[in-house]
């Protein structure tokens, strides 16, 4: 005889409000309506003929049928979850997911990509260069290449490149501007999605930060530094995104680098370090890094 299964979705449902204890929060996790999720609730407390929860003054809290039902609950959405994932990864088993910021991408990573296909052509990269930052999850992306200080939890970081801040301008005004106090007063190009502009490189080099509402702005750094190489103002050129400009003469430095308070990083999560693909990838782009010093 079959057994008897509850509504199945309502366990997911039932499971993210047990461990938030709301209704809404659960809601904005599984994005649906409060409404869907009590309804849901509800089916599934009909079909057990059992409460789950207890509204309380203080909130929702676990029923004594409740309570032993969650552990159930979870072991089961976990069995299925790993049993999912076994086939997931049996079938993308060539397949790489790679998050990288457009820029960095496009500049740096995209013109290197083919010597690792000529090494690995049975790994596939698939990569994904939004401008939000995705998670390293069992359902997202093998590796990312982020900005940071290397100080996140639960990954493999290894640092690639430290970034150097130097303003730049196009050829035509460069006699206009060379030495800090031409920088300052003239038009300065800010990027607005950047964490590190030109407050960091004026508290690096002792000068006062630059009112940030004066100049061009600009959401992203390929748009600044074409707005630079257009002779518009001076902006922040970020080494390495910057070098193909620079050494085209299309852009000059204005003056002396200095290092920024972030680095890019290669990113992993732990429970992948030992995956042949990143393996191949880590240790080539490794590679990369230190040649290109």
């Amino acid at each position: 005889m079959r057994p008897r299964l509850p509504p199945l979705n309502s366990l997911r449902l039932f499971e993210a409000s047990a461990r938030l204890l709301s209704f809404k929060n659960a809601a904005e996790e599984l994005l649906l309506t409060p409404s869907a999720v009590s309804h849901g609730i509800q089916s599934l407390e009909e079909w057990l003929g059992a409460p789950l929860f207890l509204r309380t003054t203080k909130g929702l809290v676990l029923s004594e049928a409740g309570n032993i039902y969650i552990p159930v609950v979870r072991q089961a959405l976990e069995l299925l979850a790993s049993g999912s994932a076994r086939i997931v990864n049996k079938h993308r088993l060539g397949q790489l997911s790679i998050s990288v910021a457009p820029t960095f991408g496009a500049r740096w990573l995209l013109p290197r990509l083919h010597k690792f296909r000529e090494l690995h052509p049975d790994i596939h990269i698939v990569m994904d260069t939004s401008h939000e930052r995705a998670e390293l999850s069992d359902s997202g992306v093998d590796l990312a290449i982020r900005m940071g200080r290397g100080n996140w939890q639960g990954v493999v970081a290894d640092r690639l490149i430290a970034e150097e801040l130097v303003p730049v301008c196009a050829p035509s005004i460069y006699d206009r501007v060379r030495d800090l106090a031409d920088i300052e007063q003239s038009p300065l190009i800010h990027t607005t999605r950047a964490s590190e502009d030109w407050v960091v490189w004026a508290s690096e080099t002792g000068r006062p930060a630059p009112d940030p509402a004066k100049g061009l702005r600009f959401d992203t750094i390929h748009m600044a530094f074409q707005a630079a190489c257009q002779g518009l103002g001076v902006a922040i050129g970020r080494k390495p995104l910057v070098n193909a400009e620079l050494a085209s003469g299309s852009l000059v430095e204005v003056w002396e680098p200095v290092f920024s308070n972030t680095s890019y990083w290669l990113v992993g999560a732990e429970s992948r370090a030992d995956d042949p693909r990143t393996l191949a990838f880590r240790s080539w782009i490794l590679r990369e890094v230190a040649a290109a010093a």
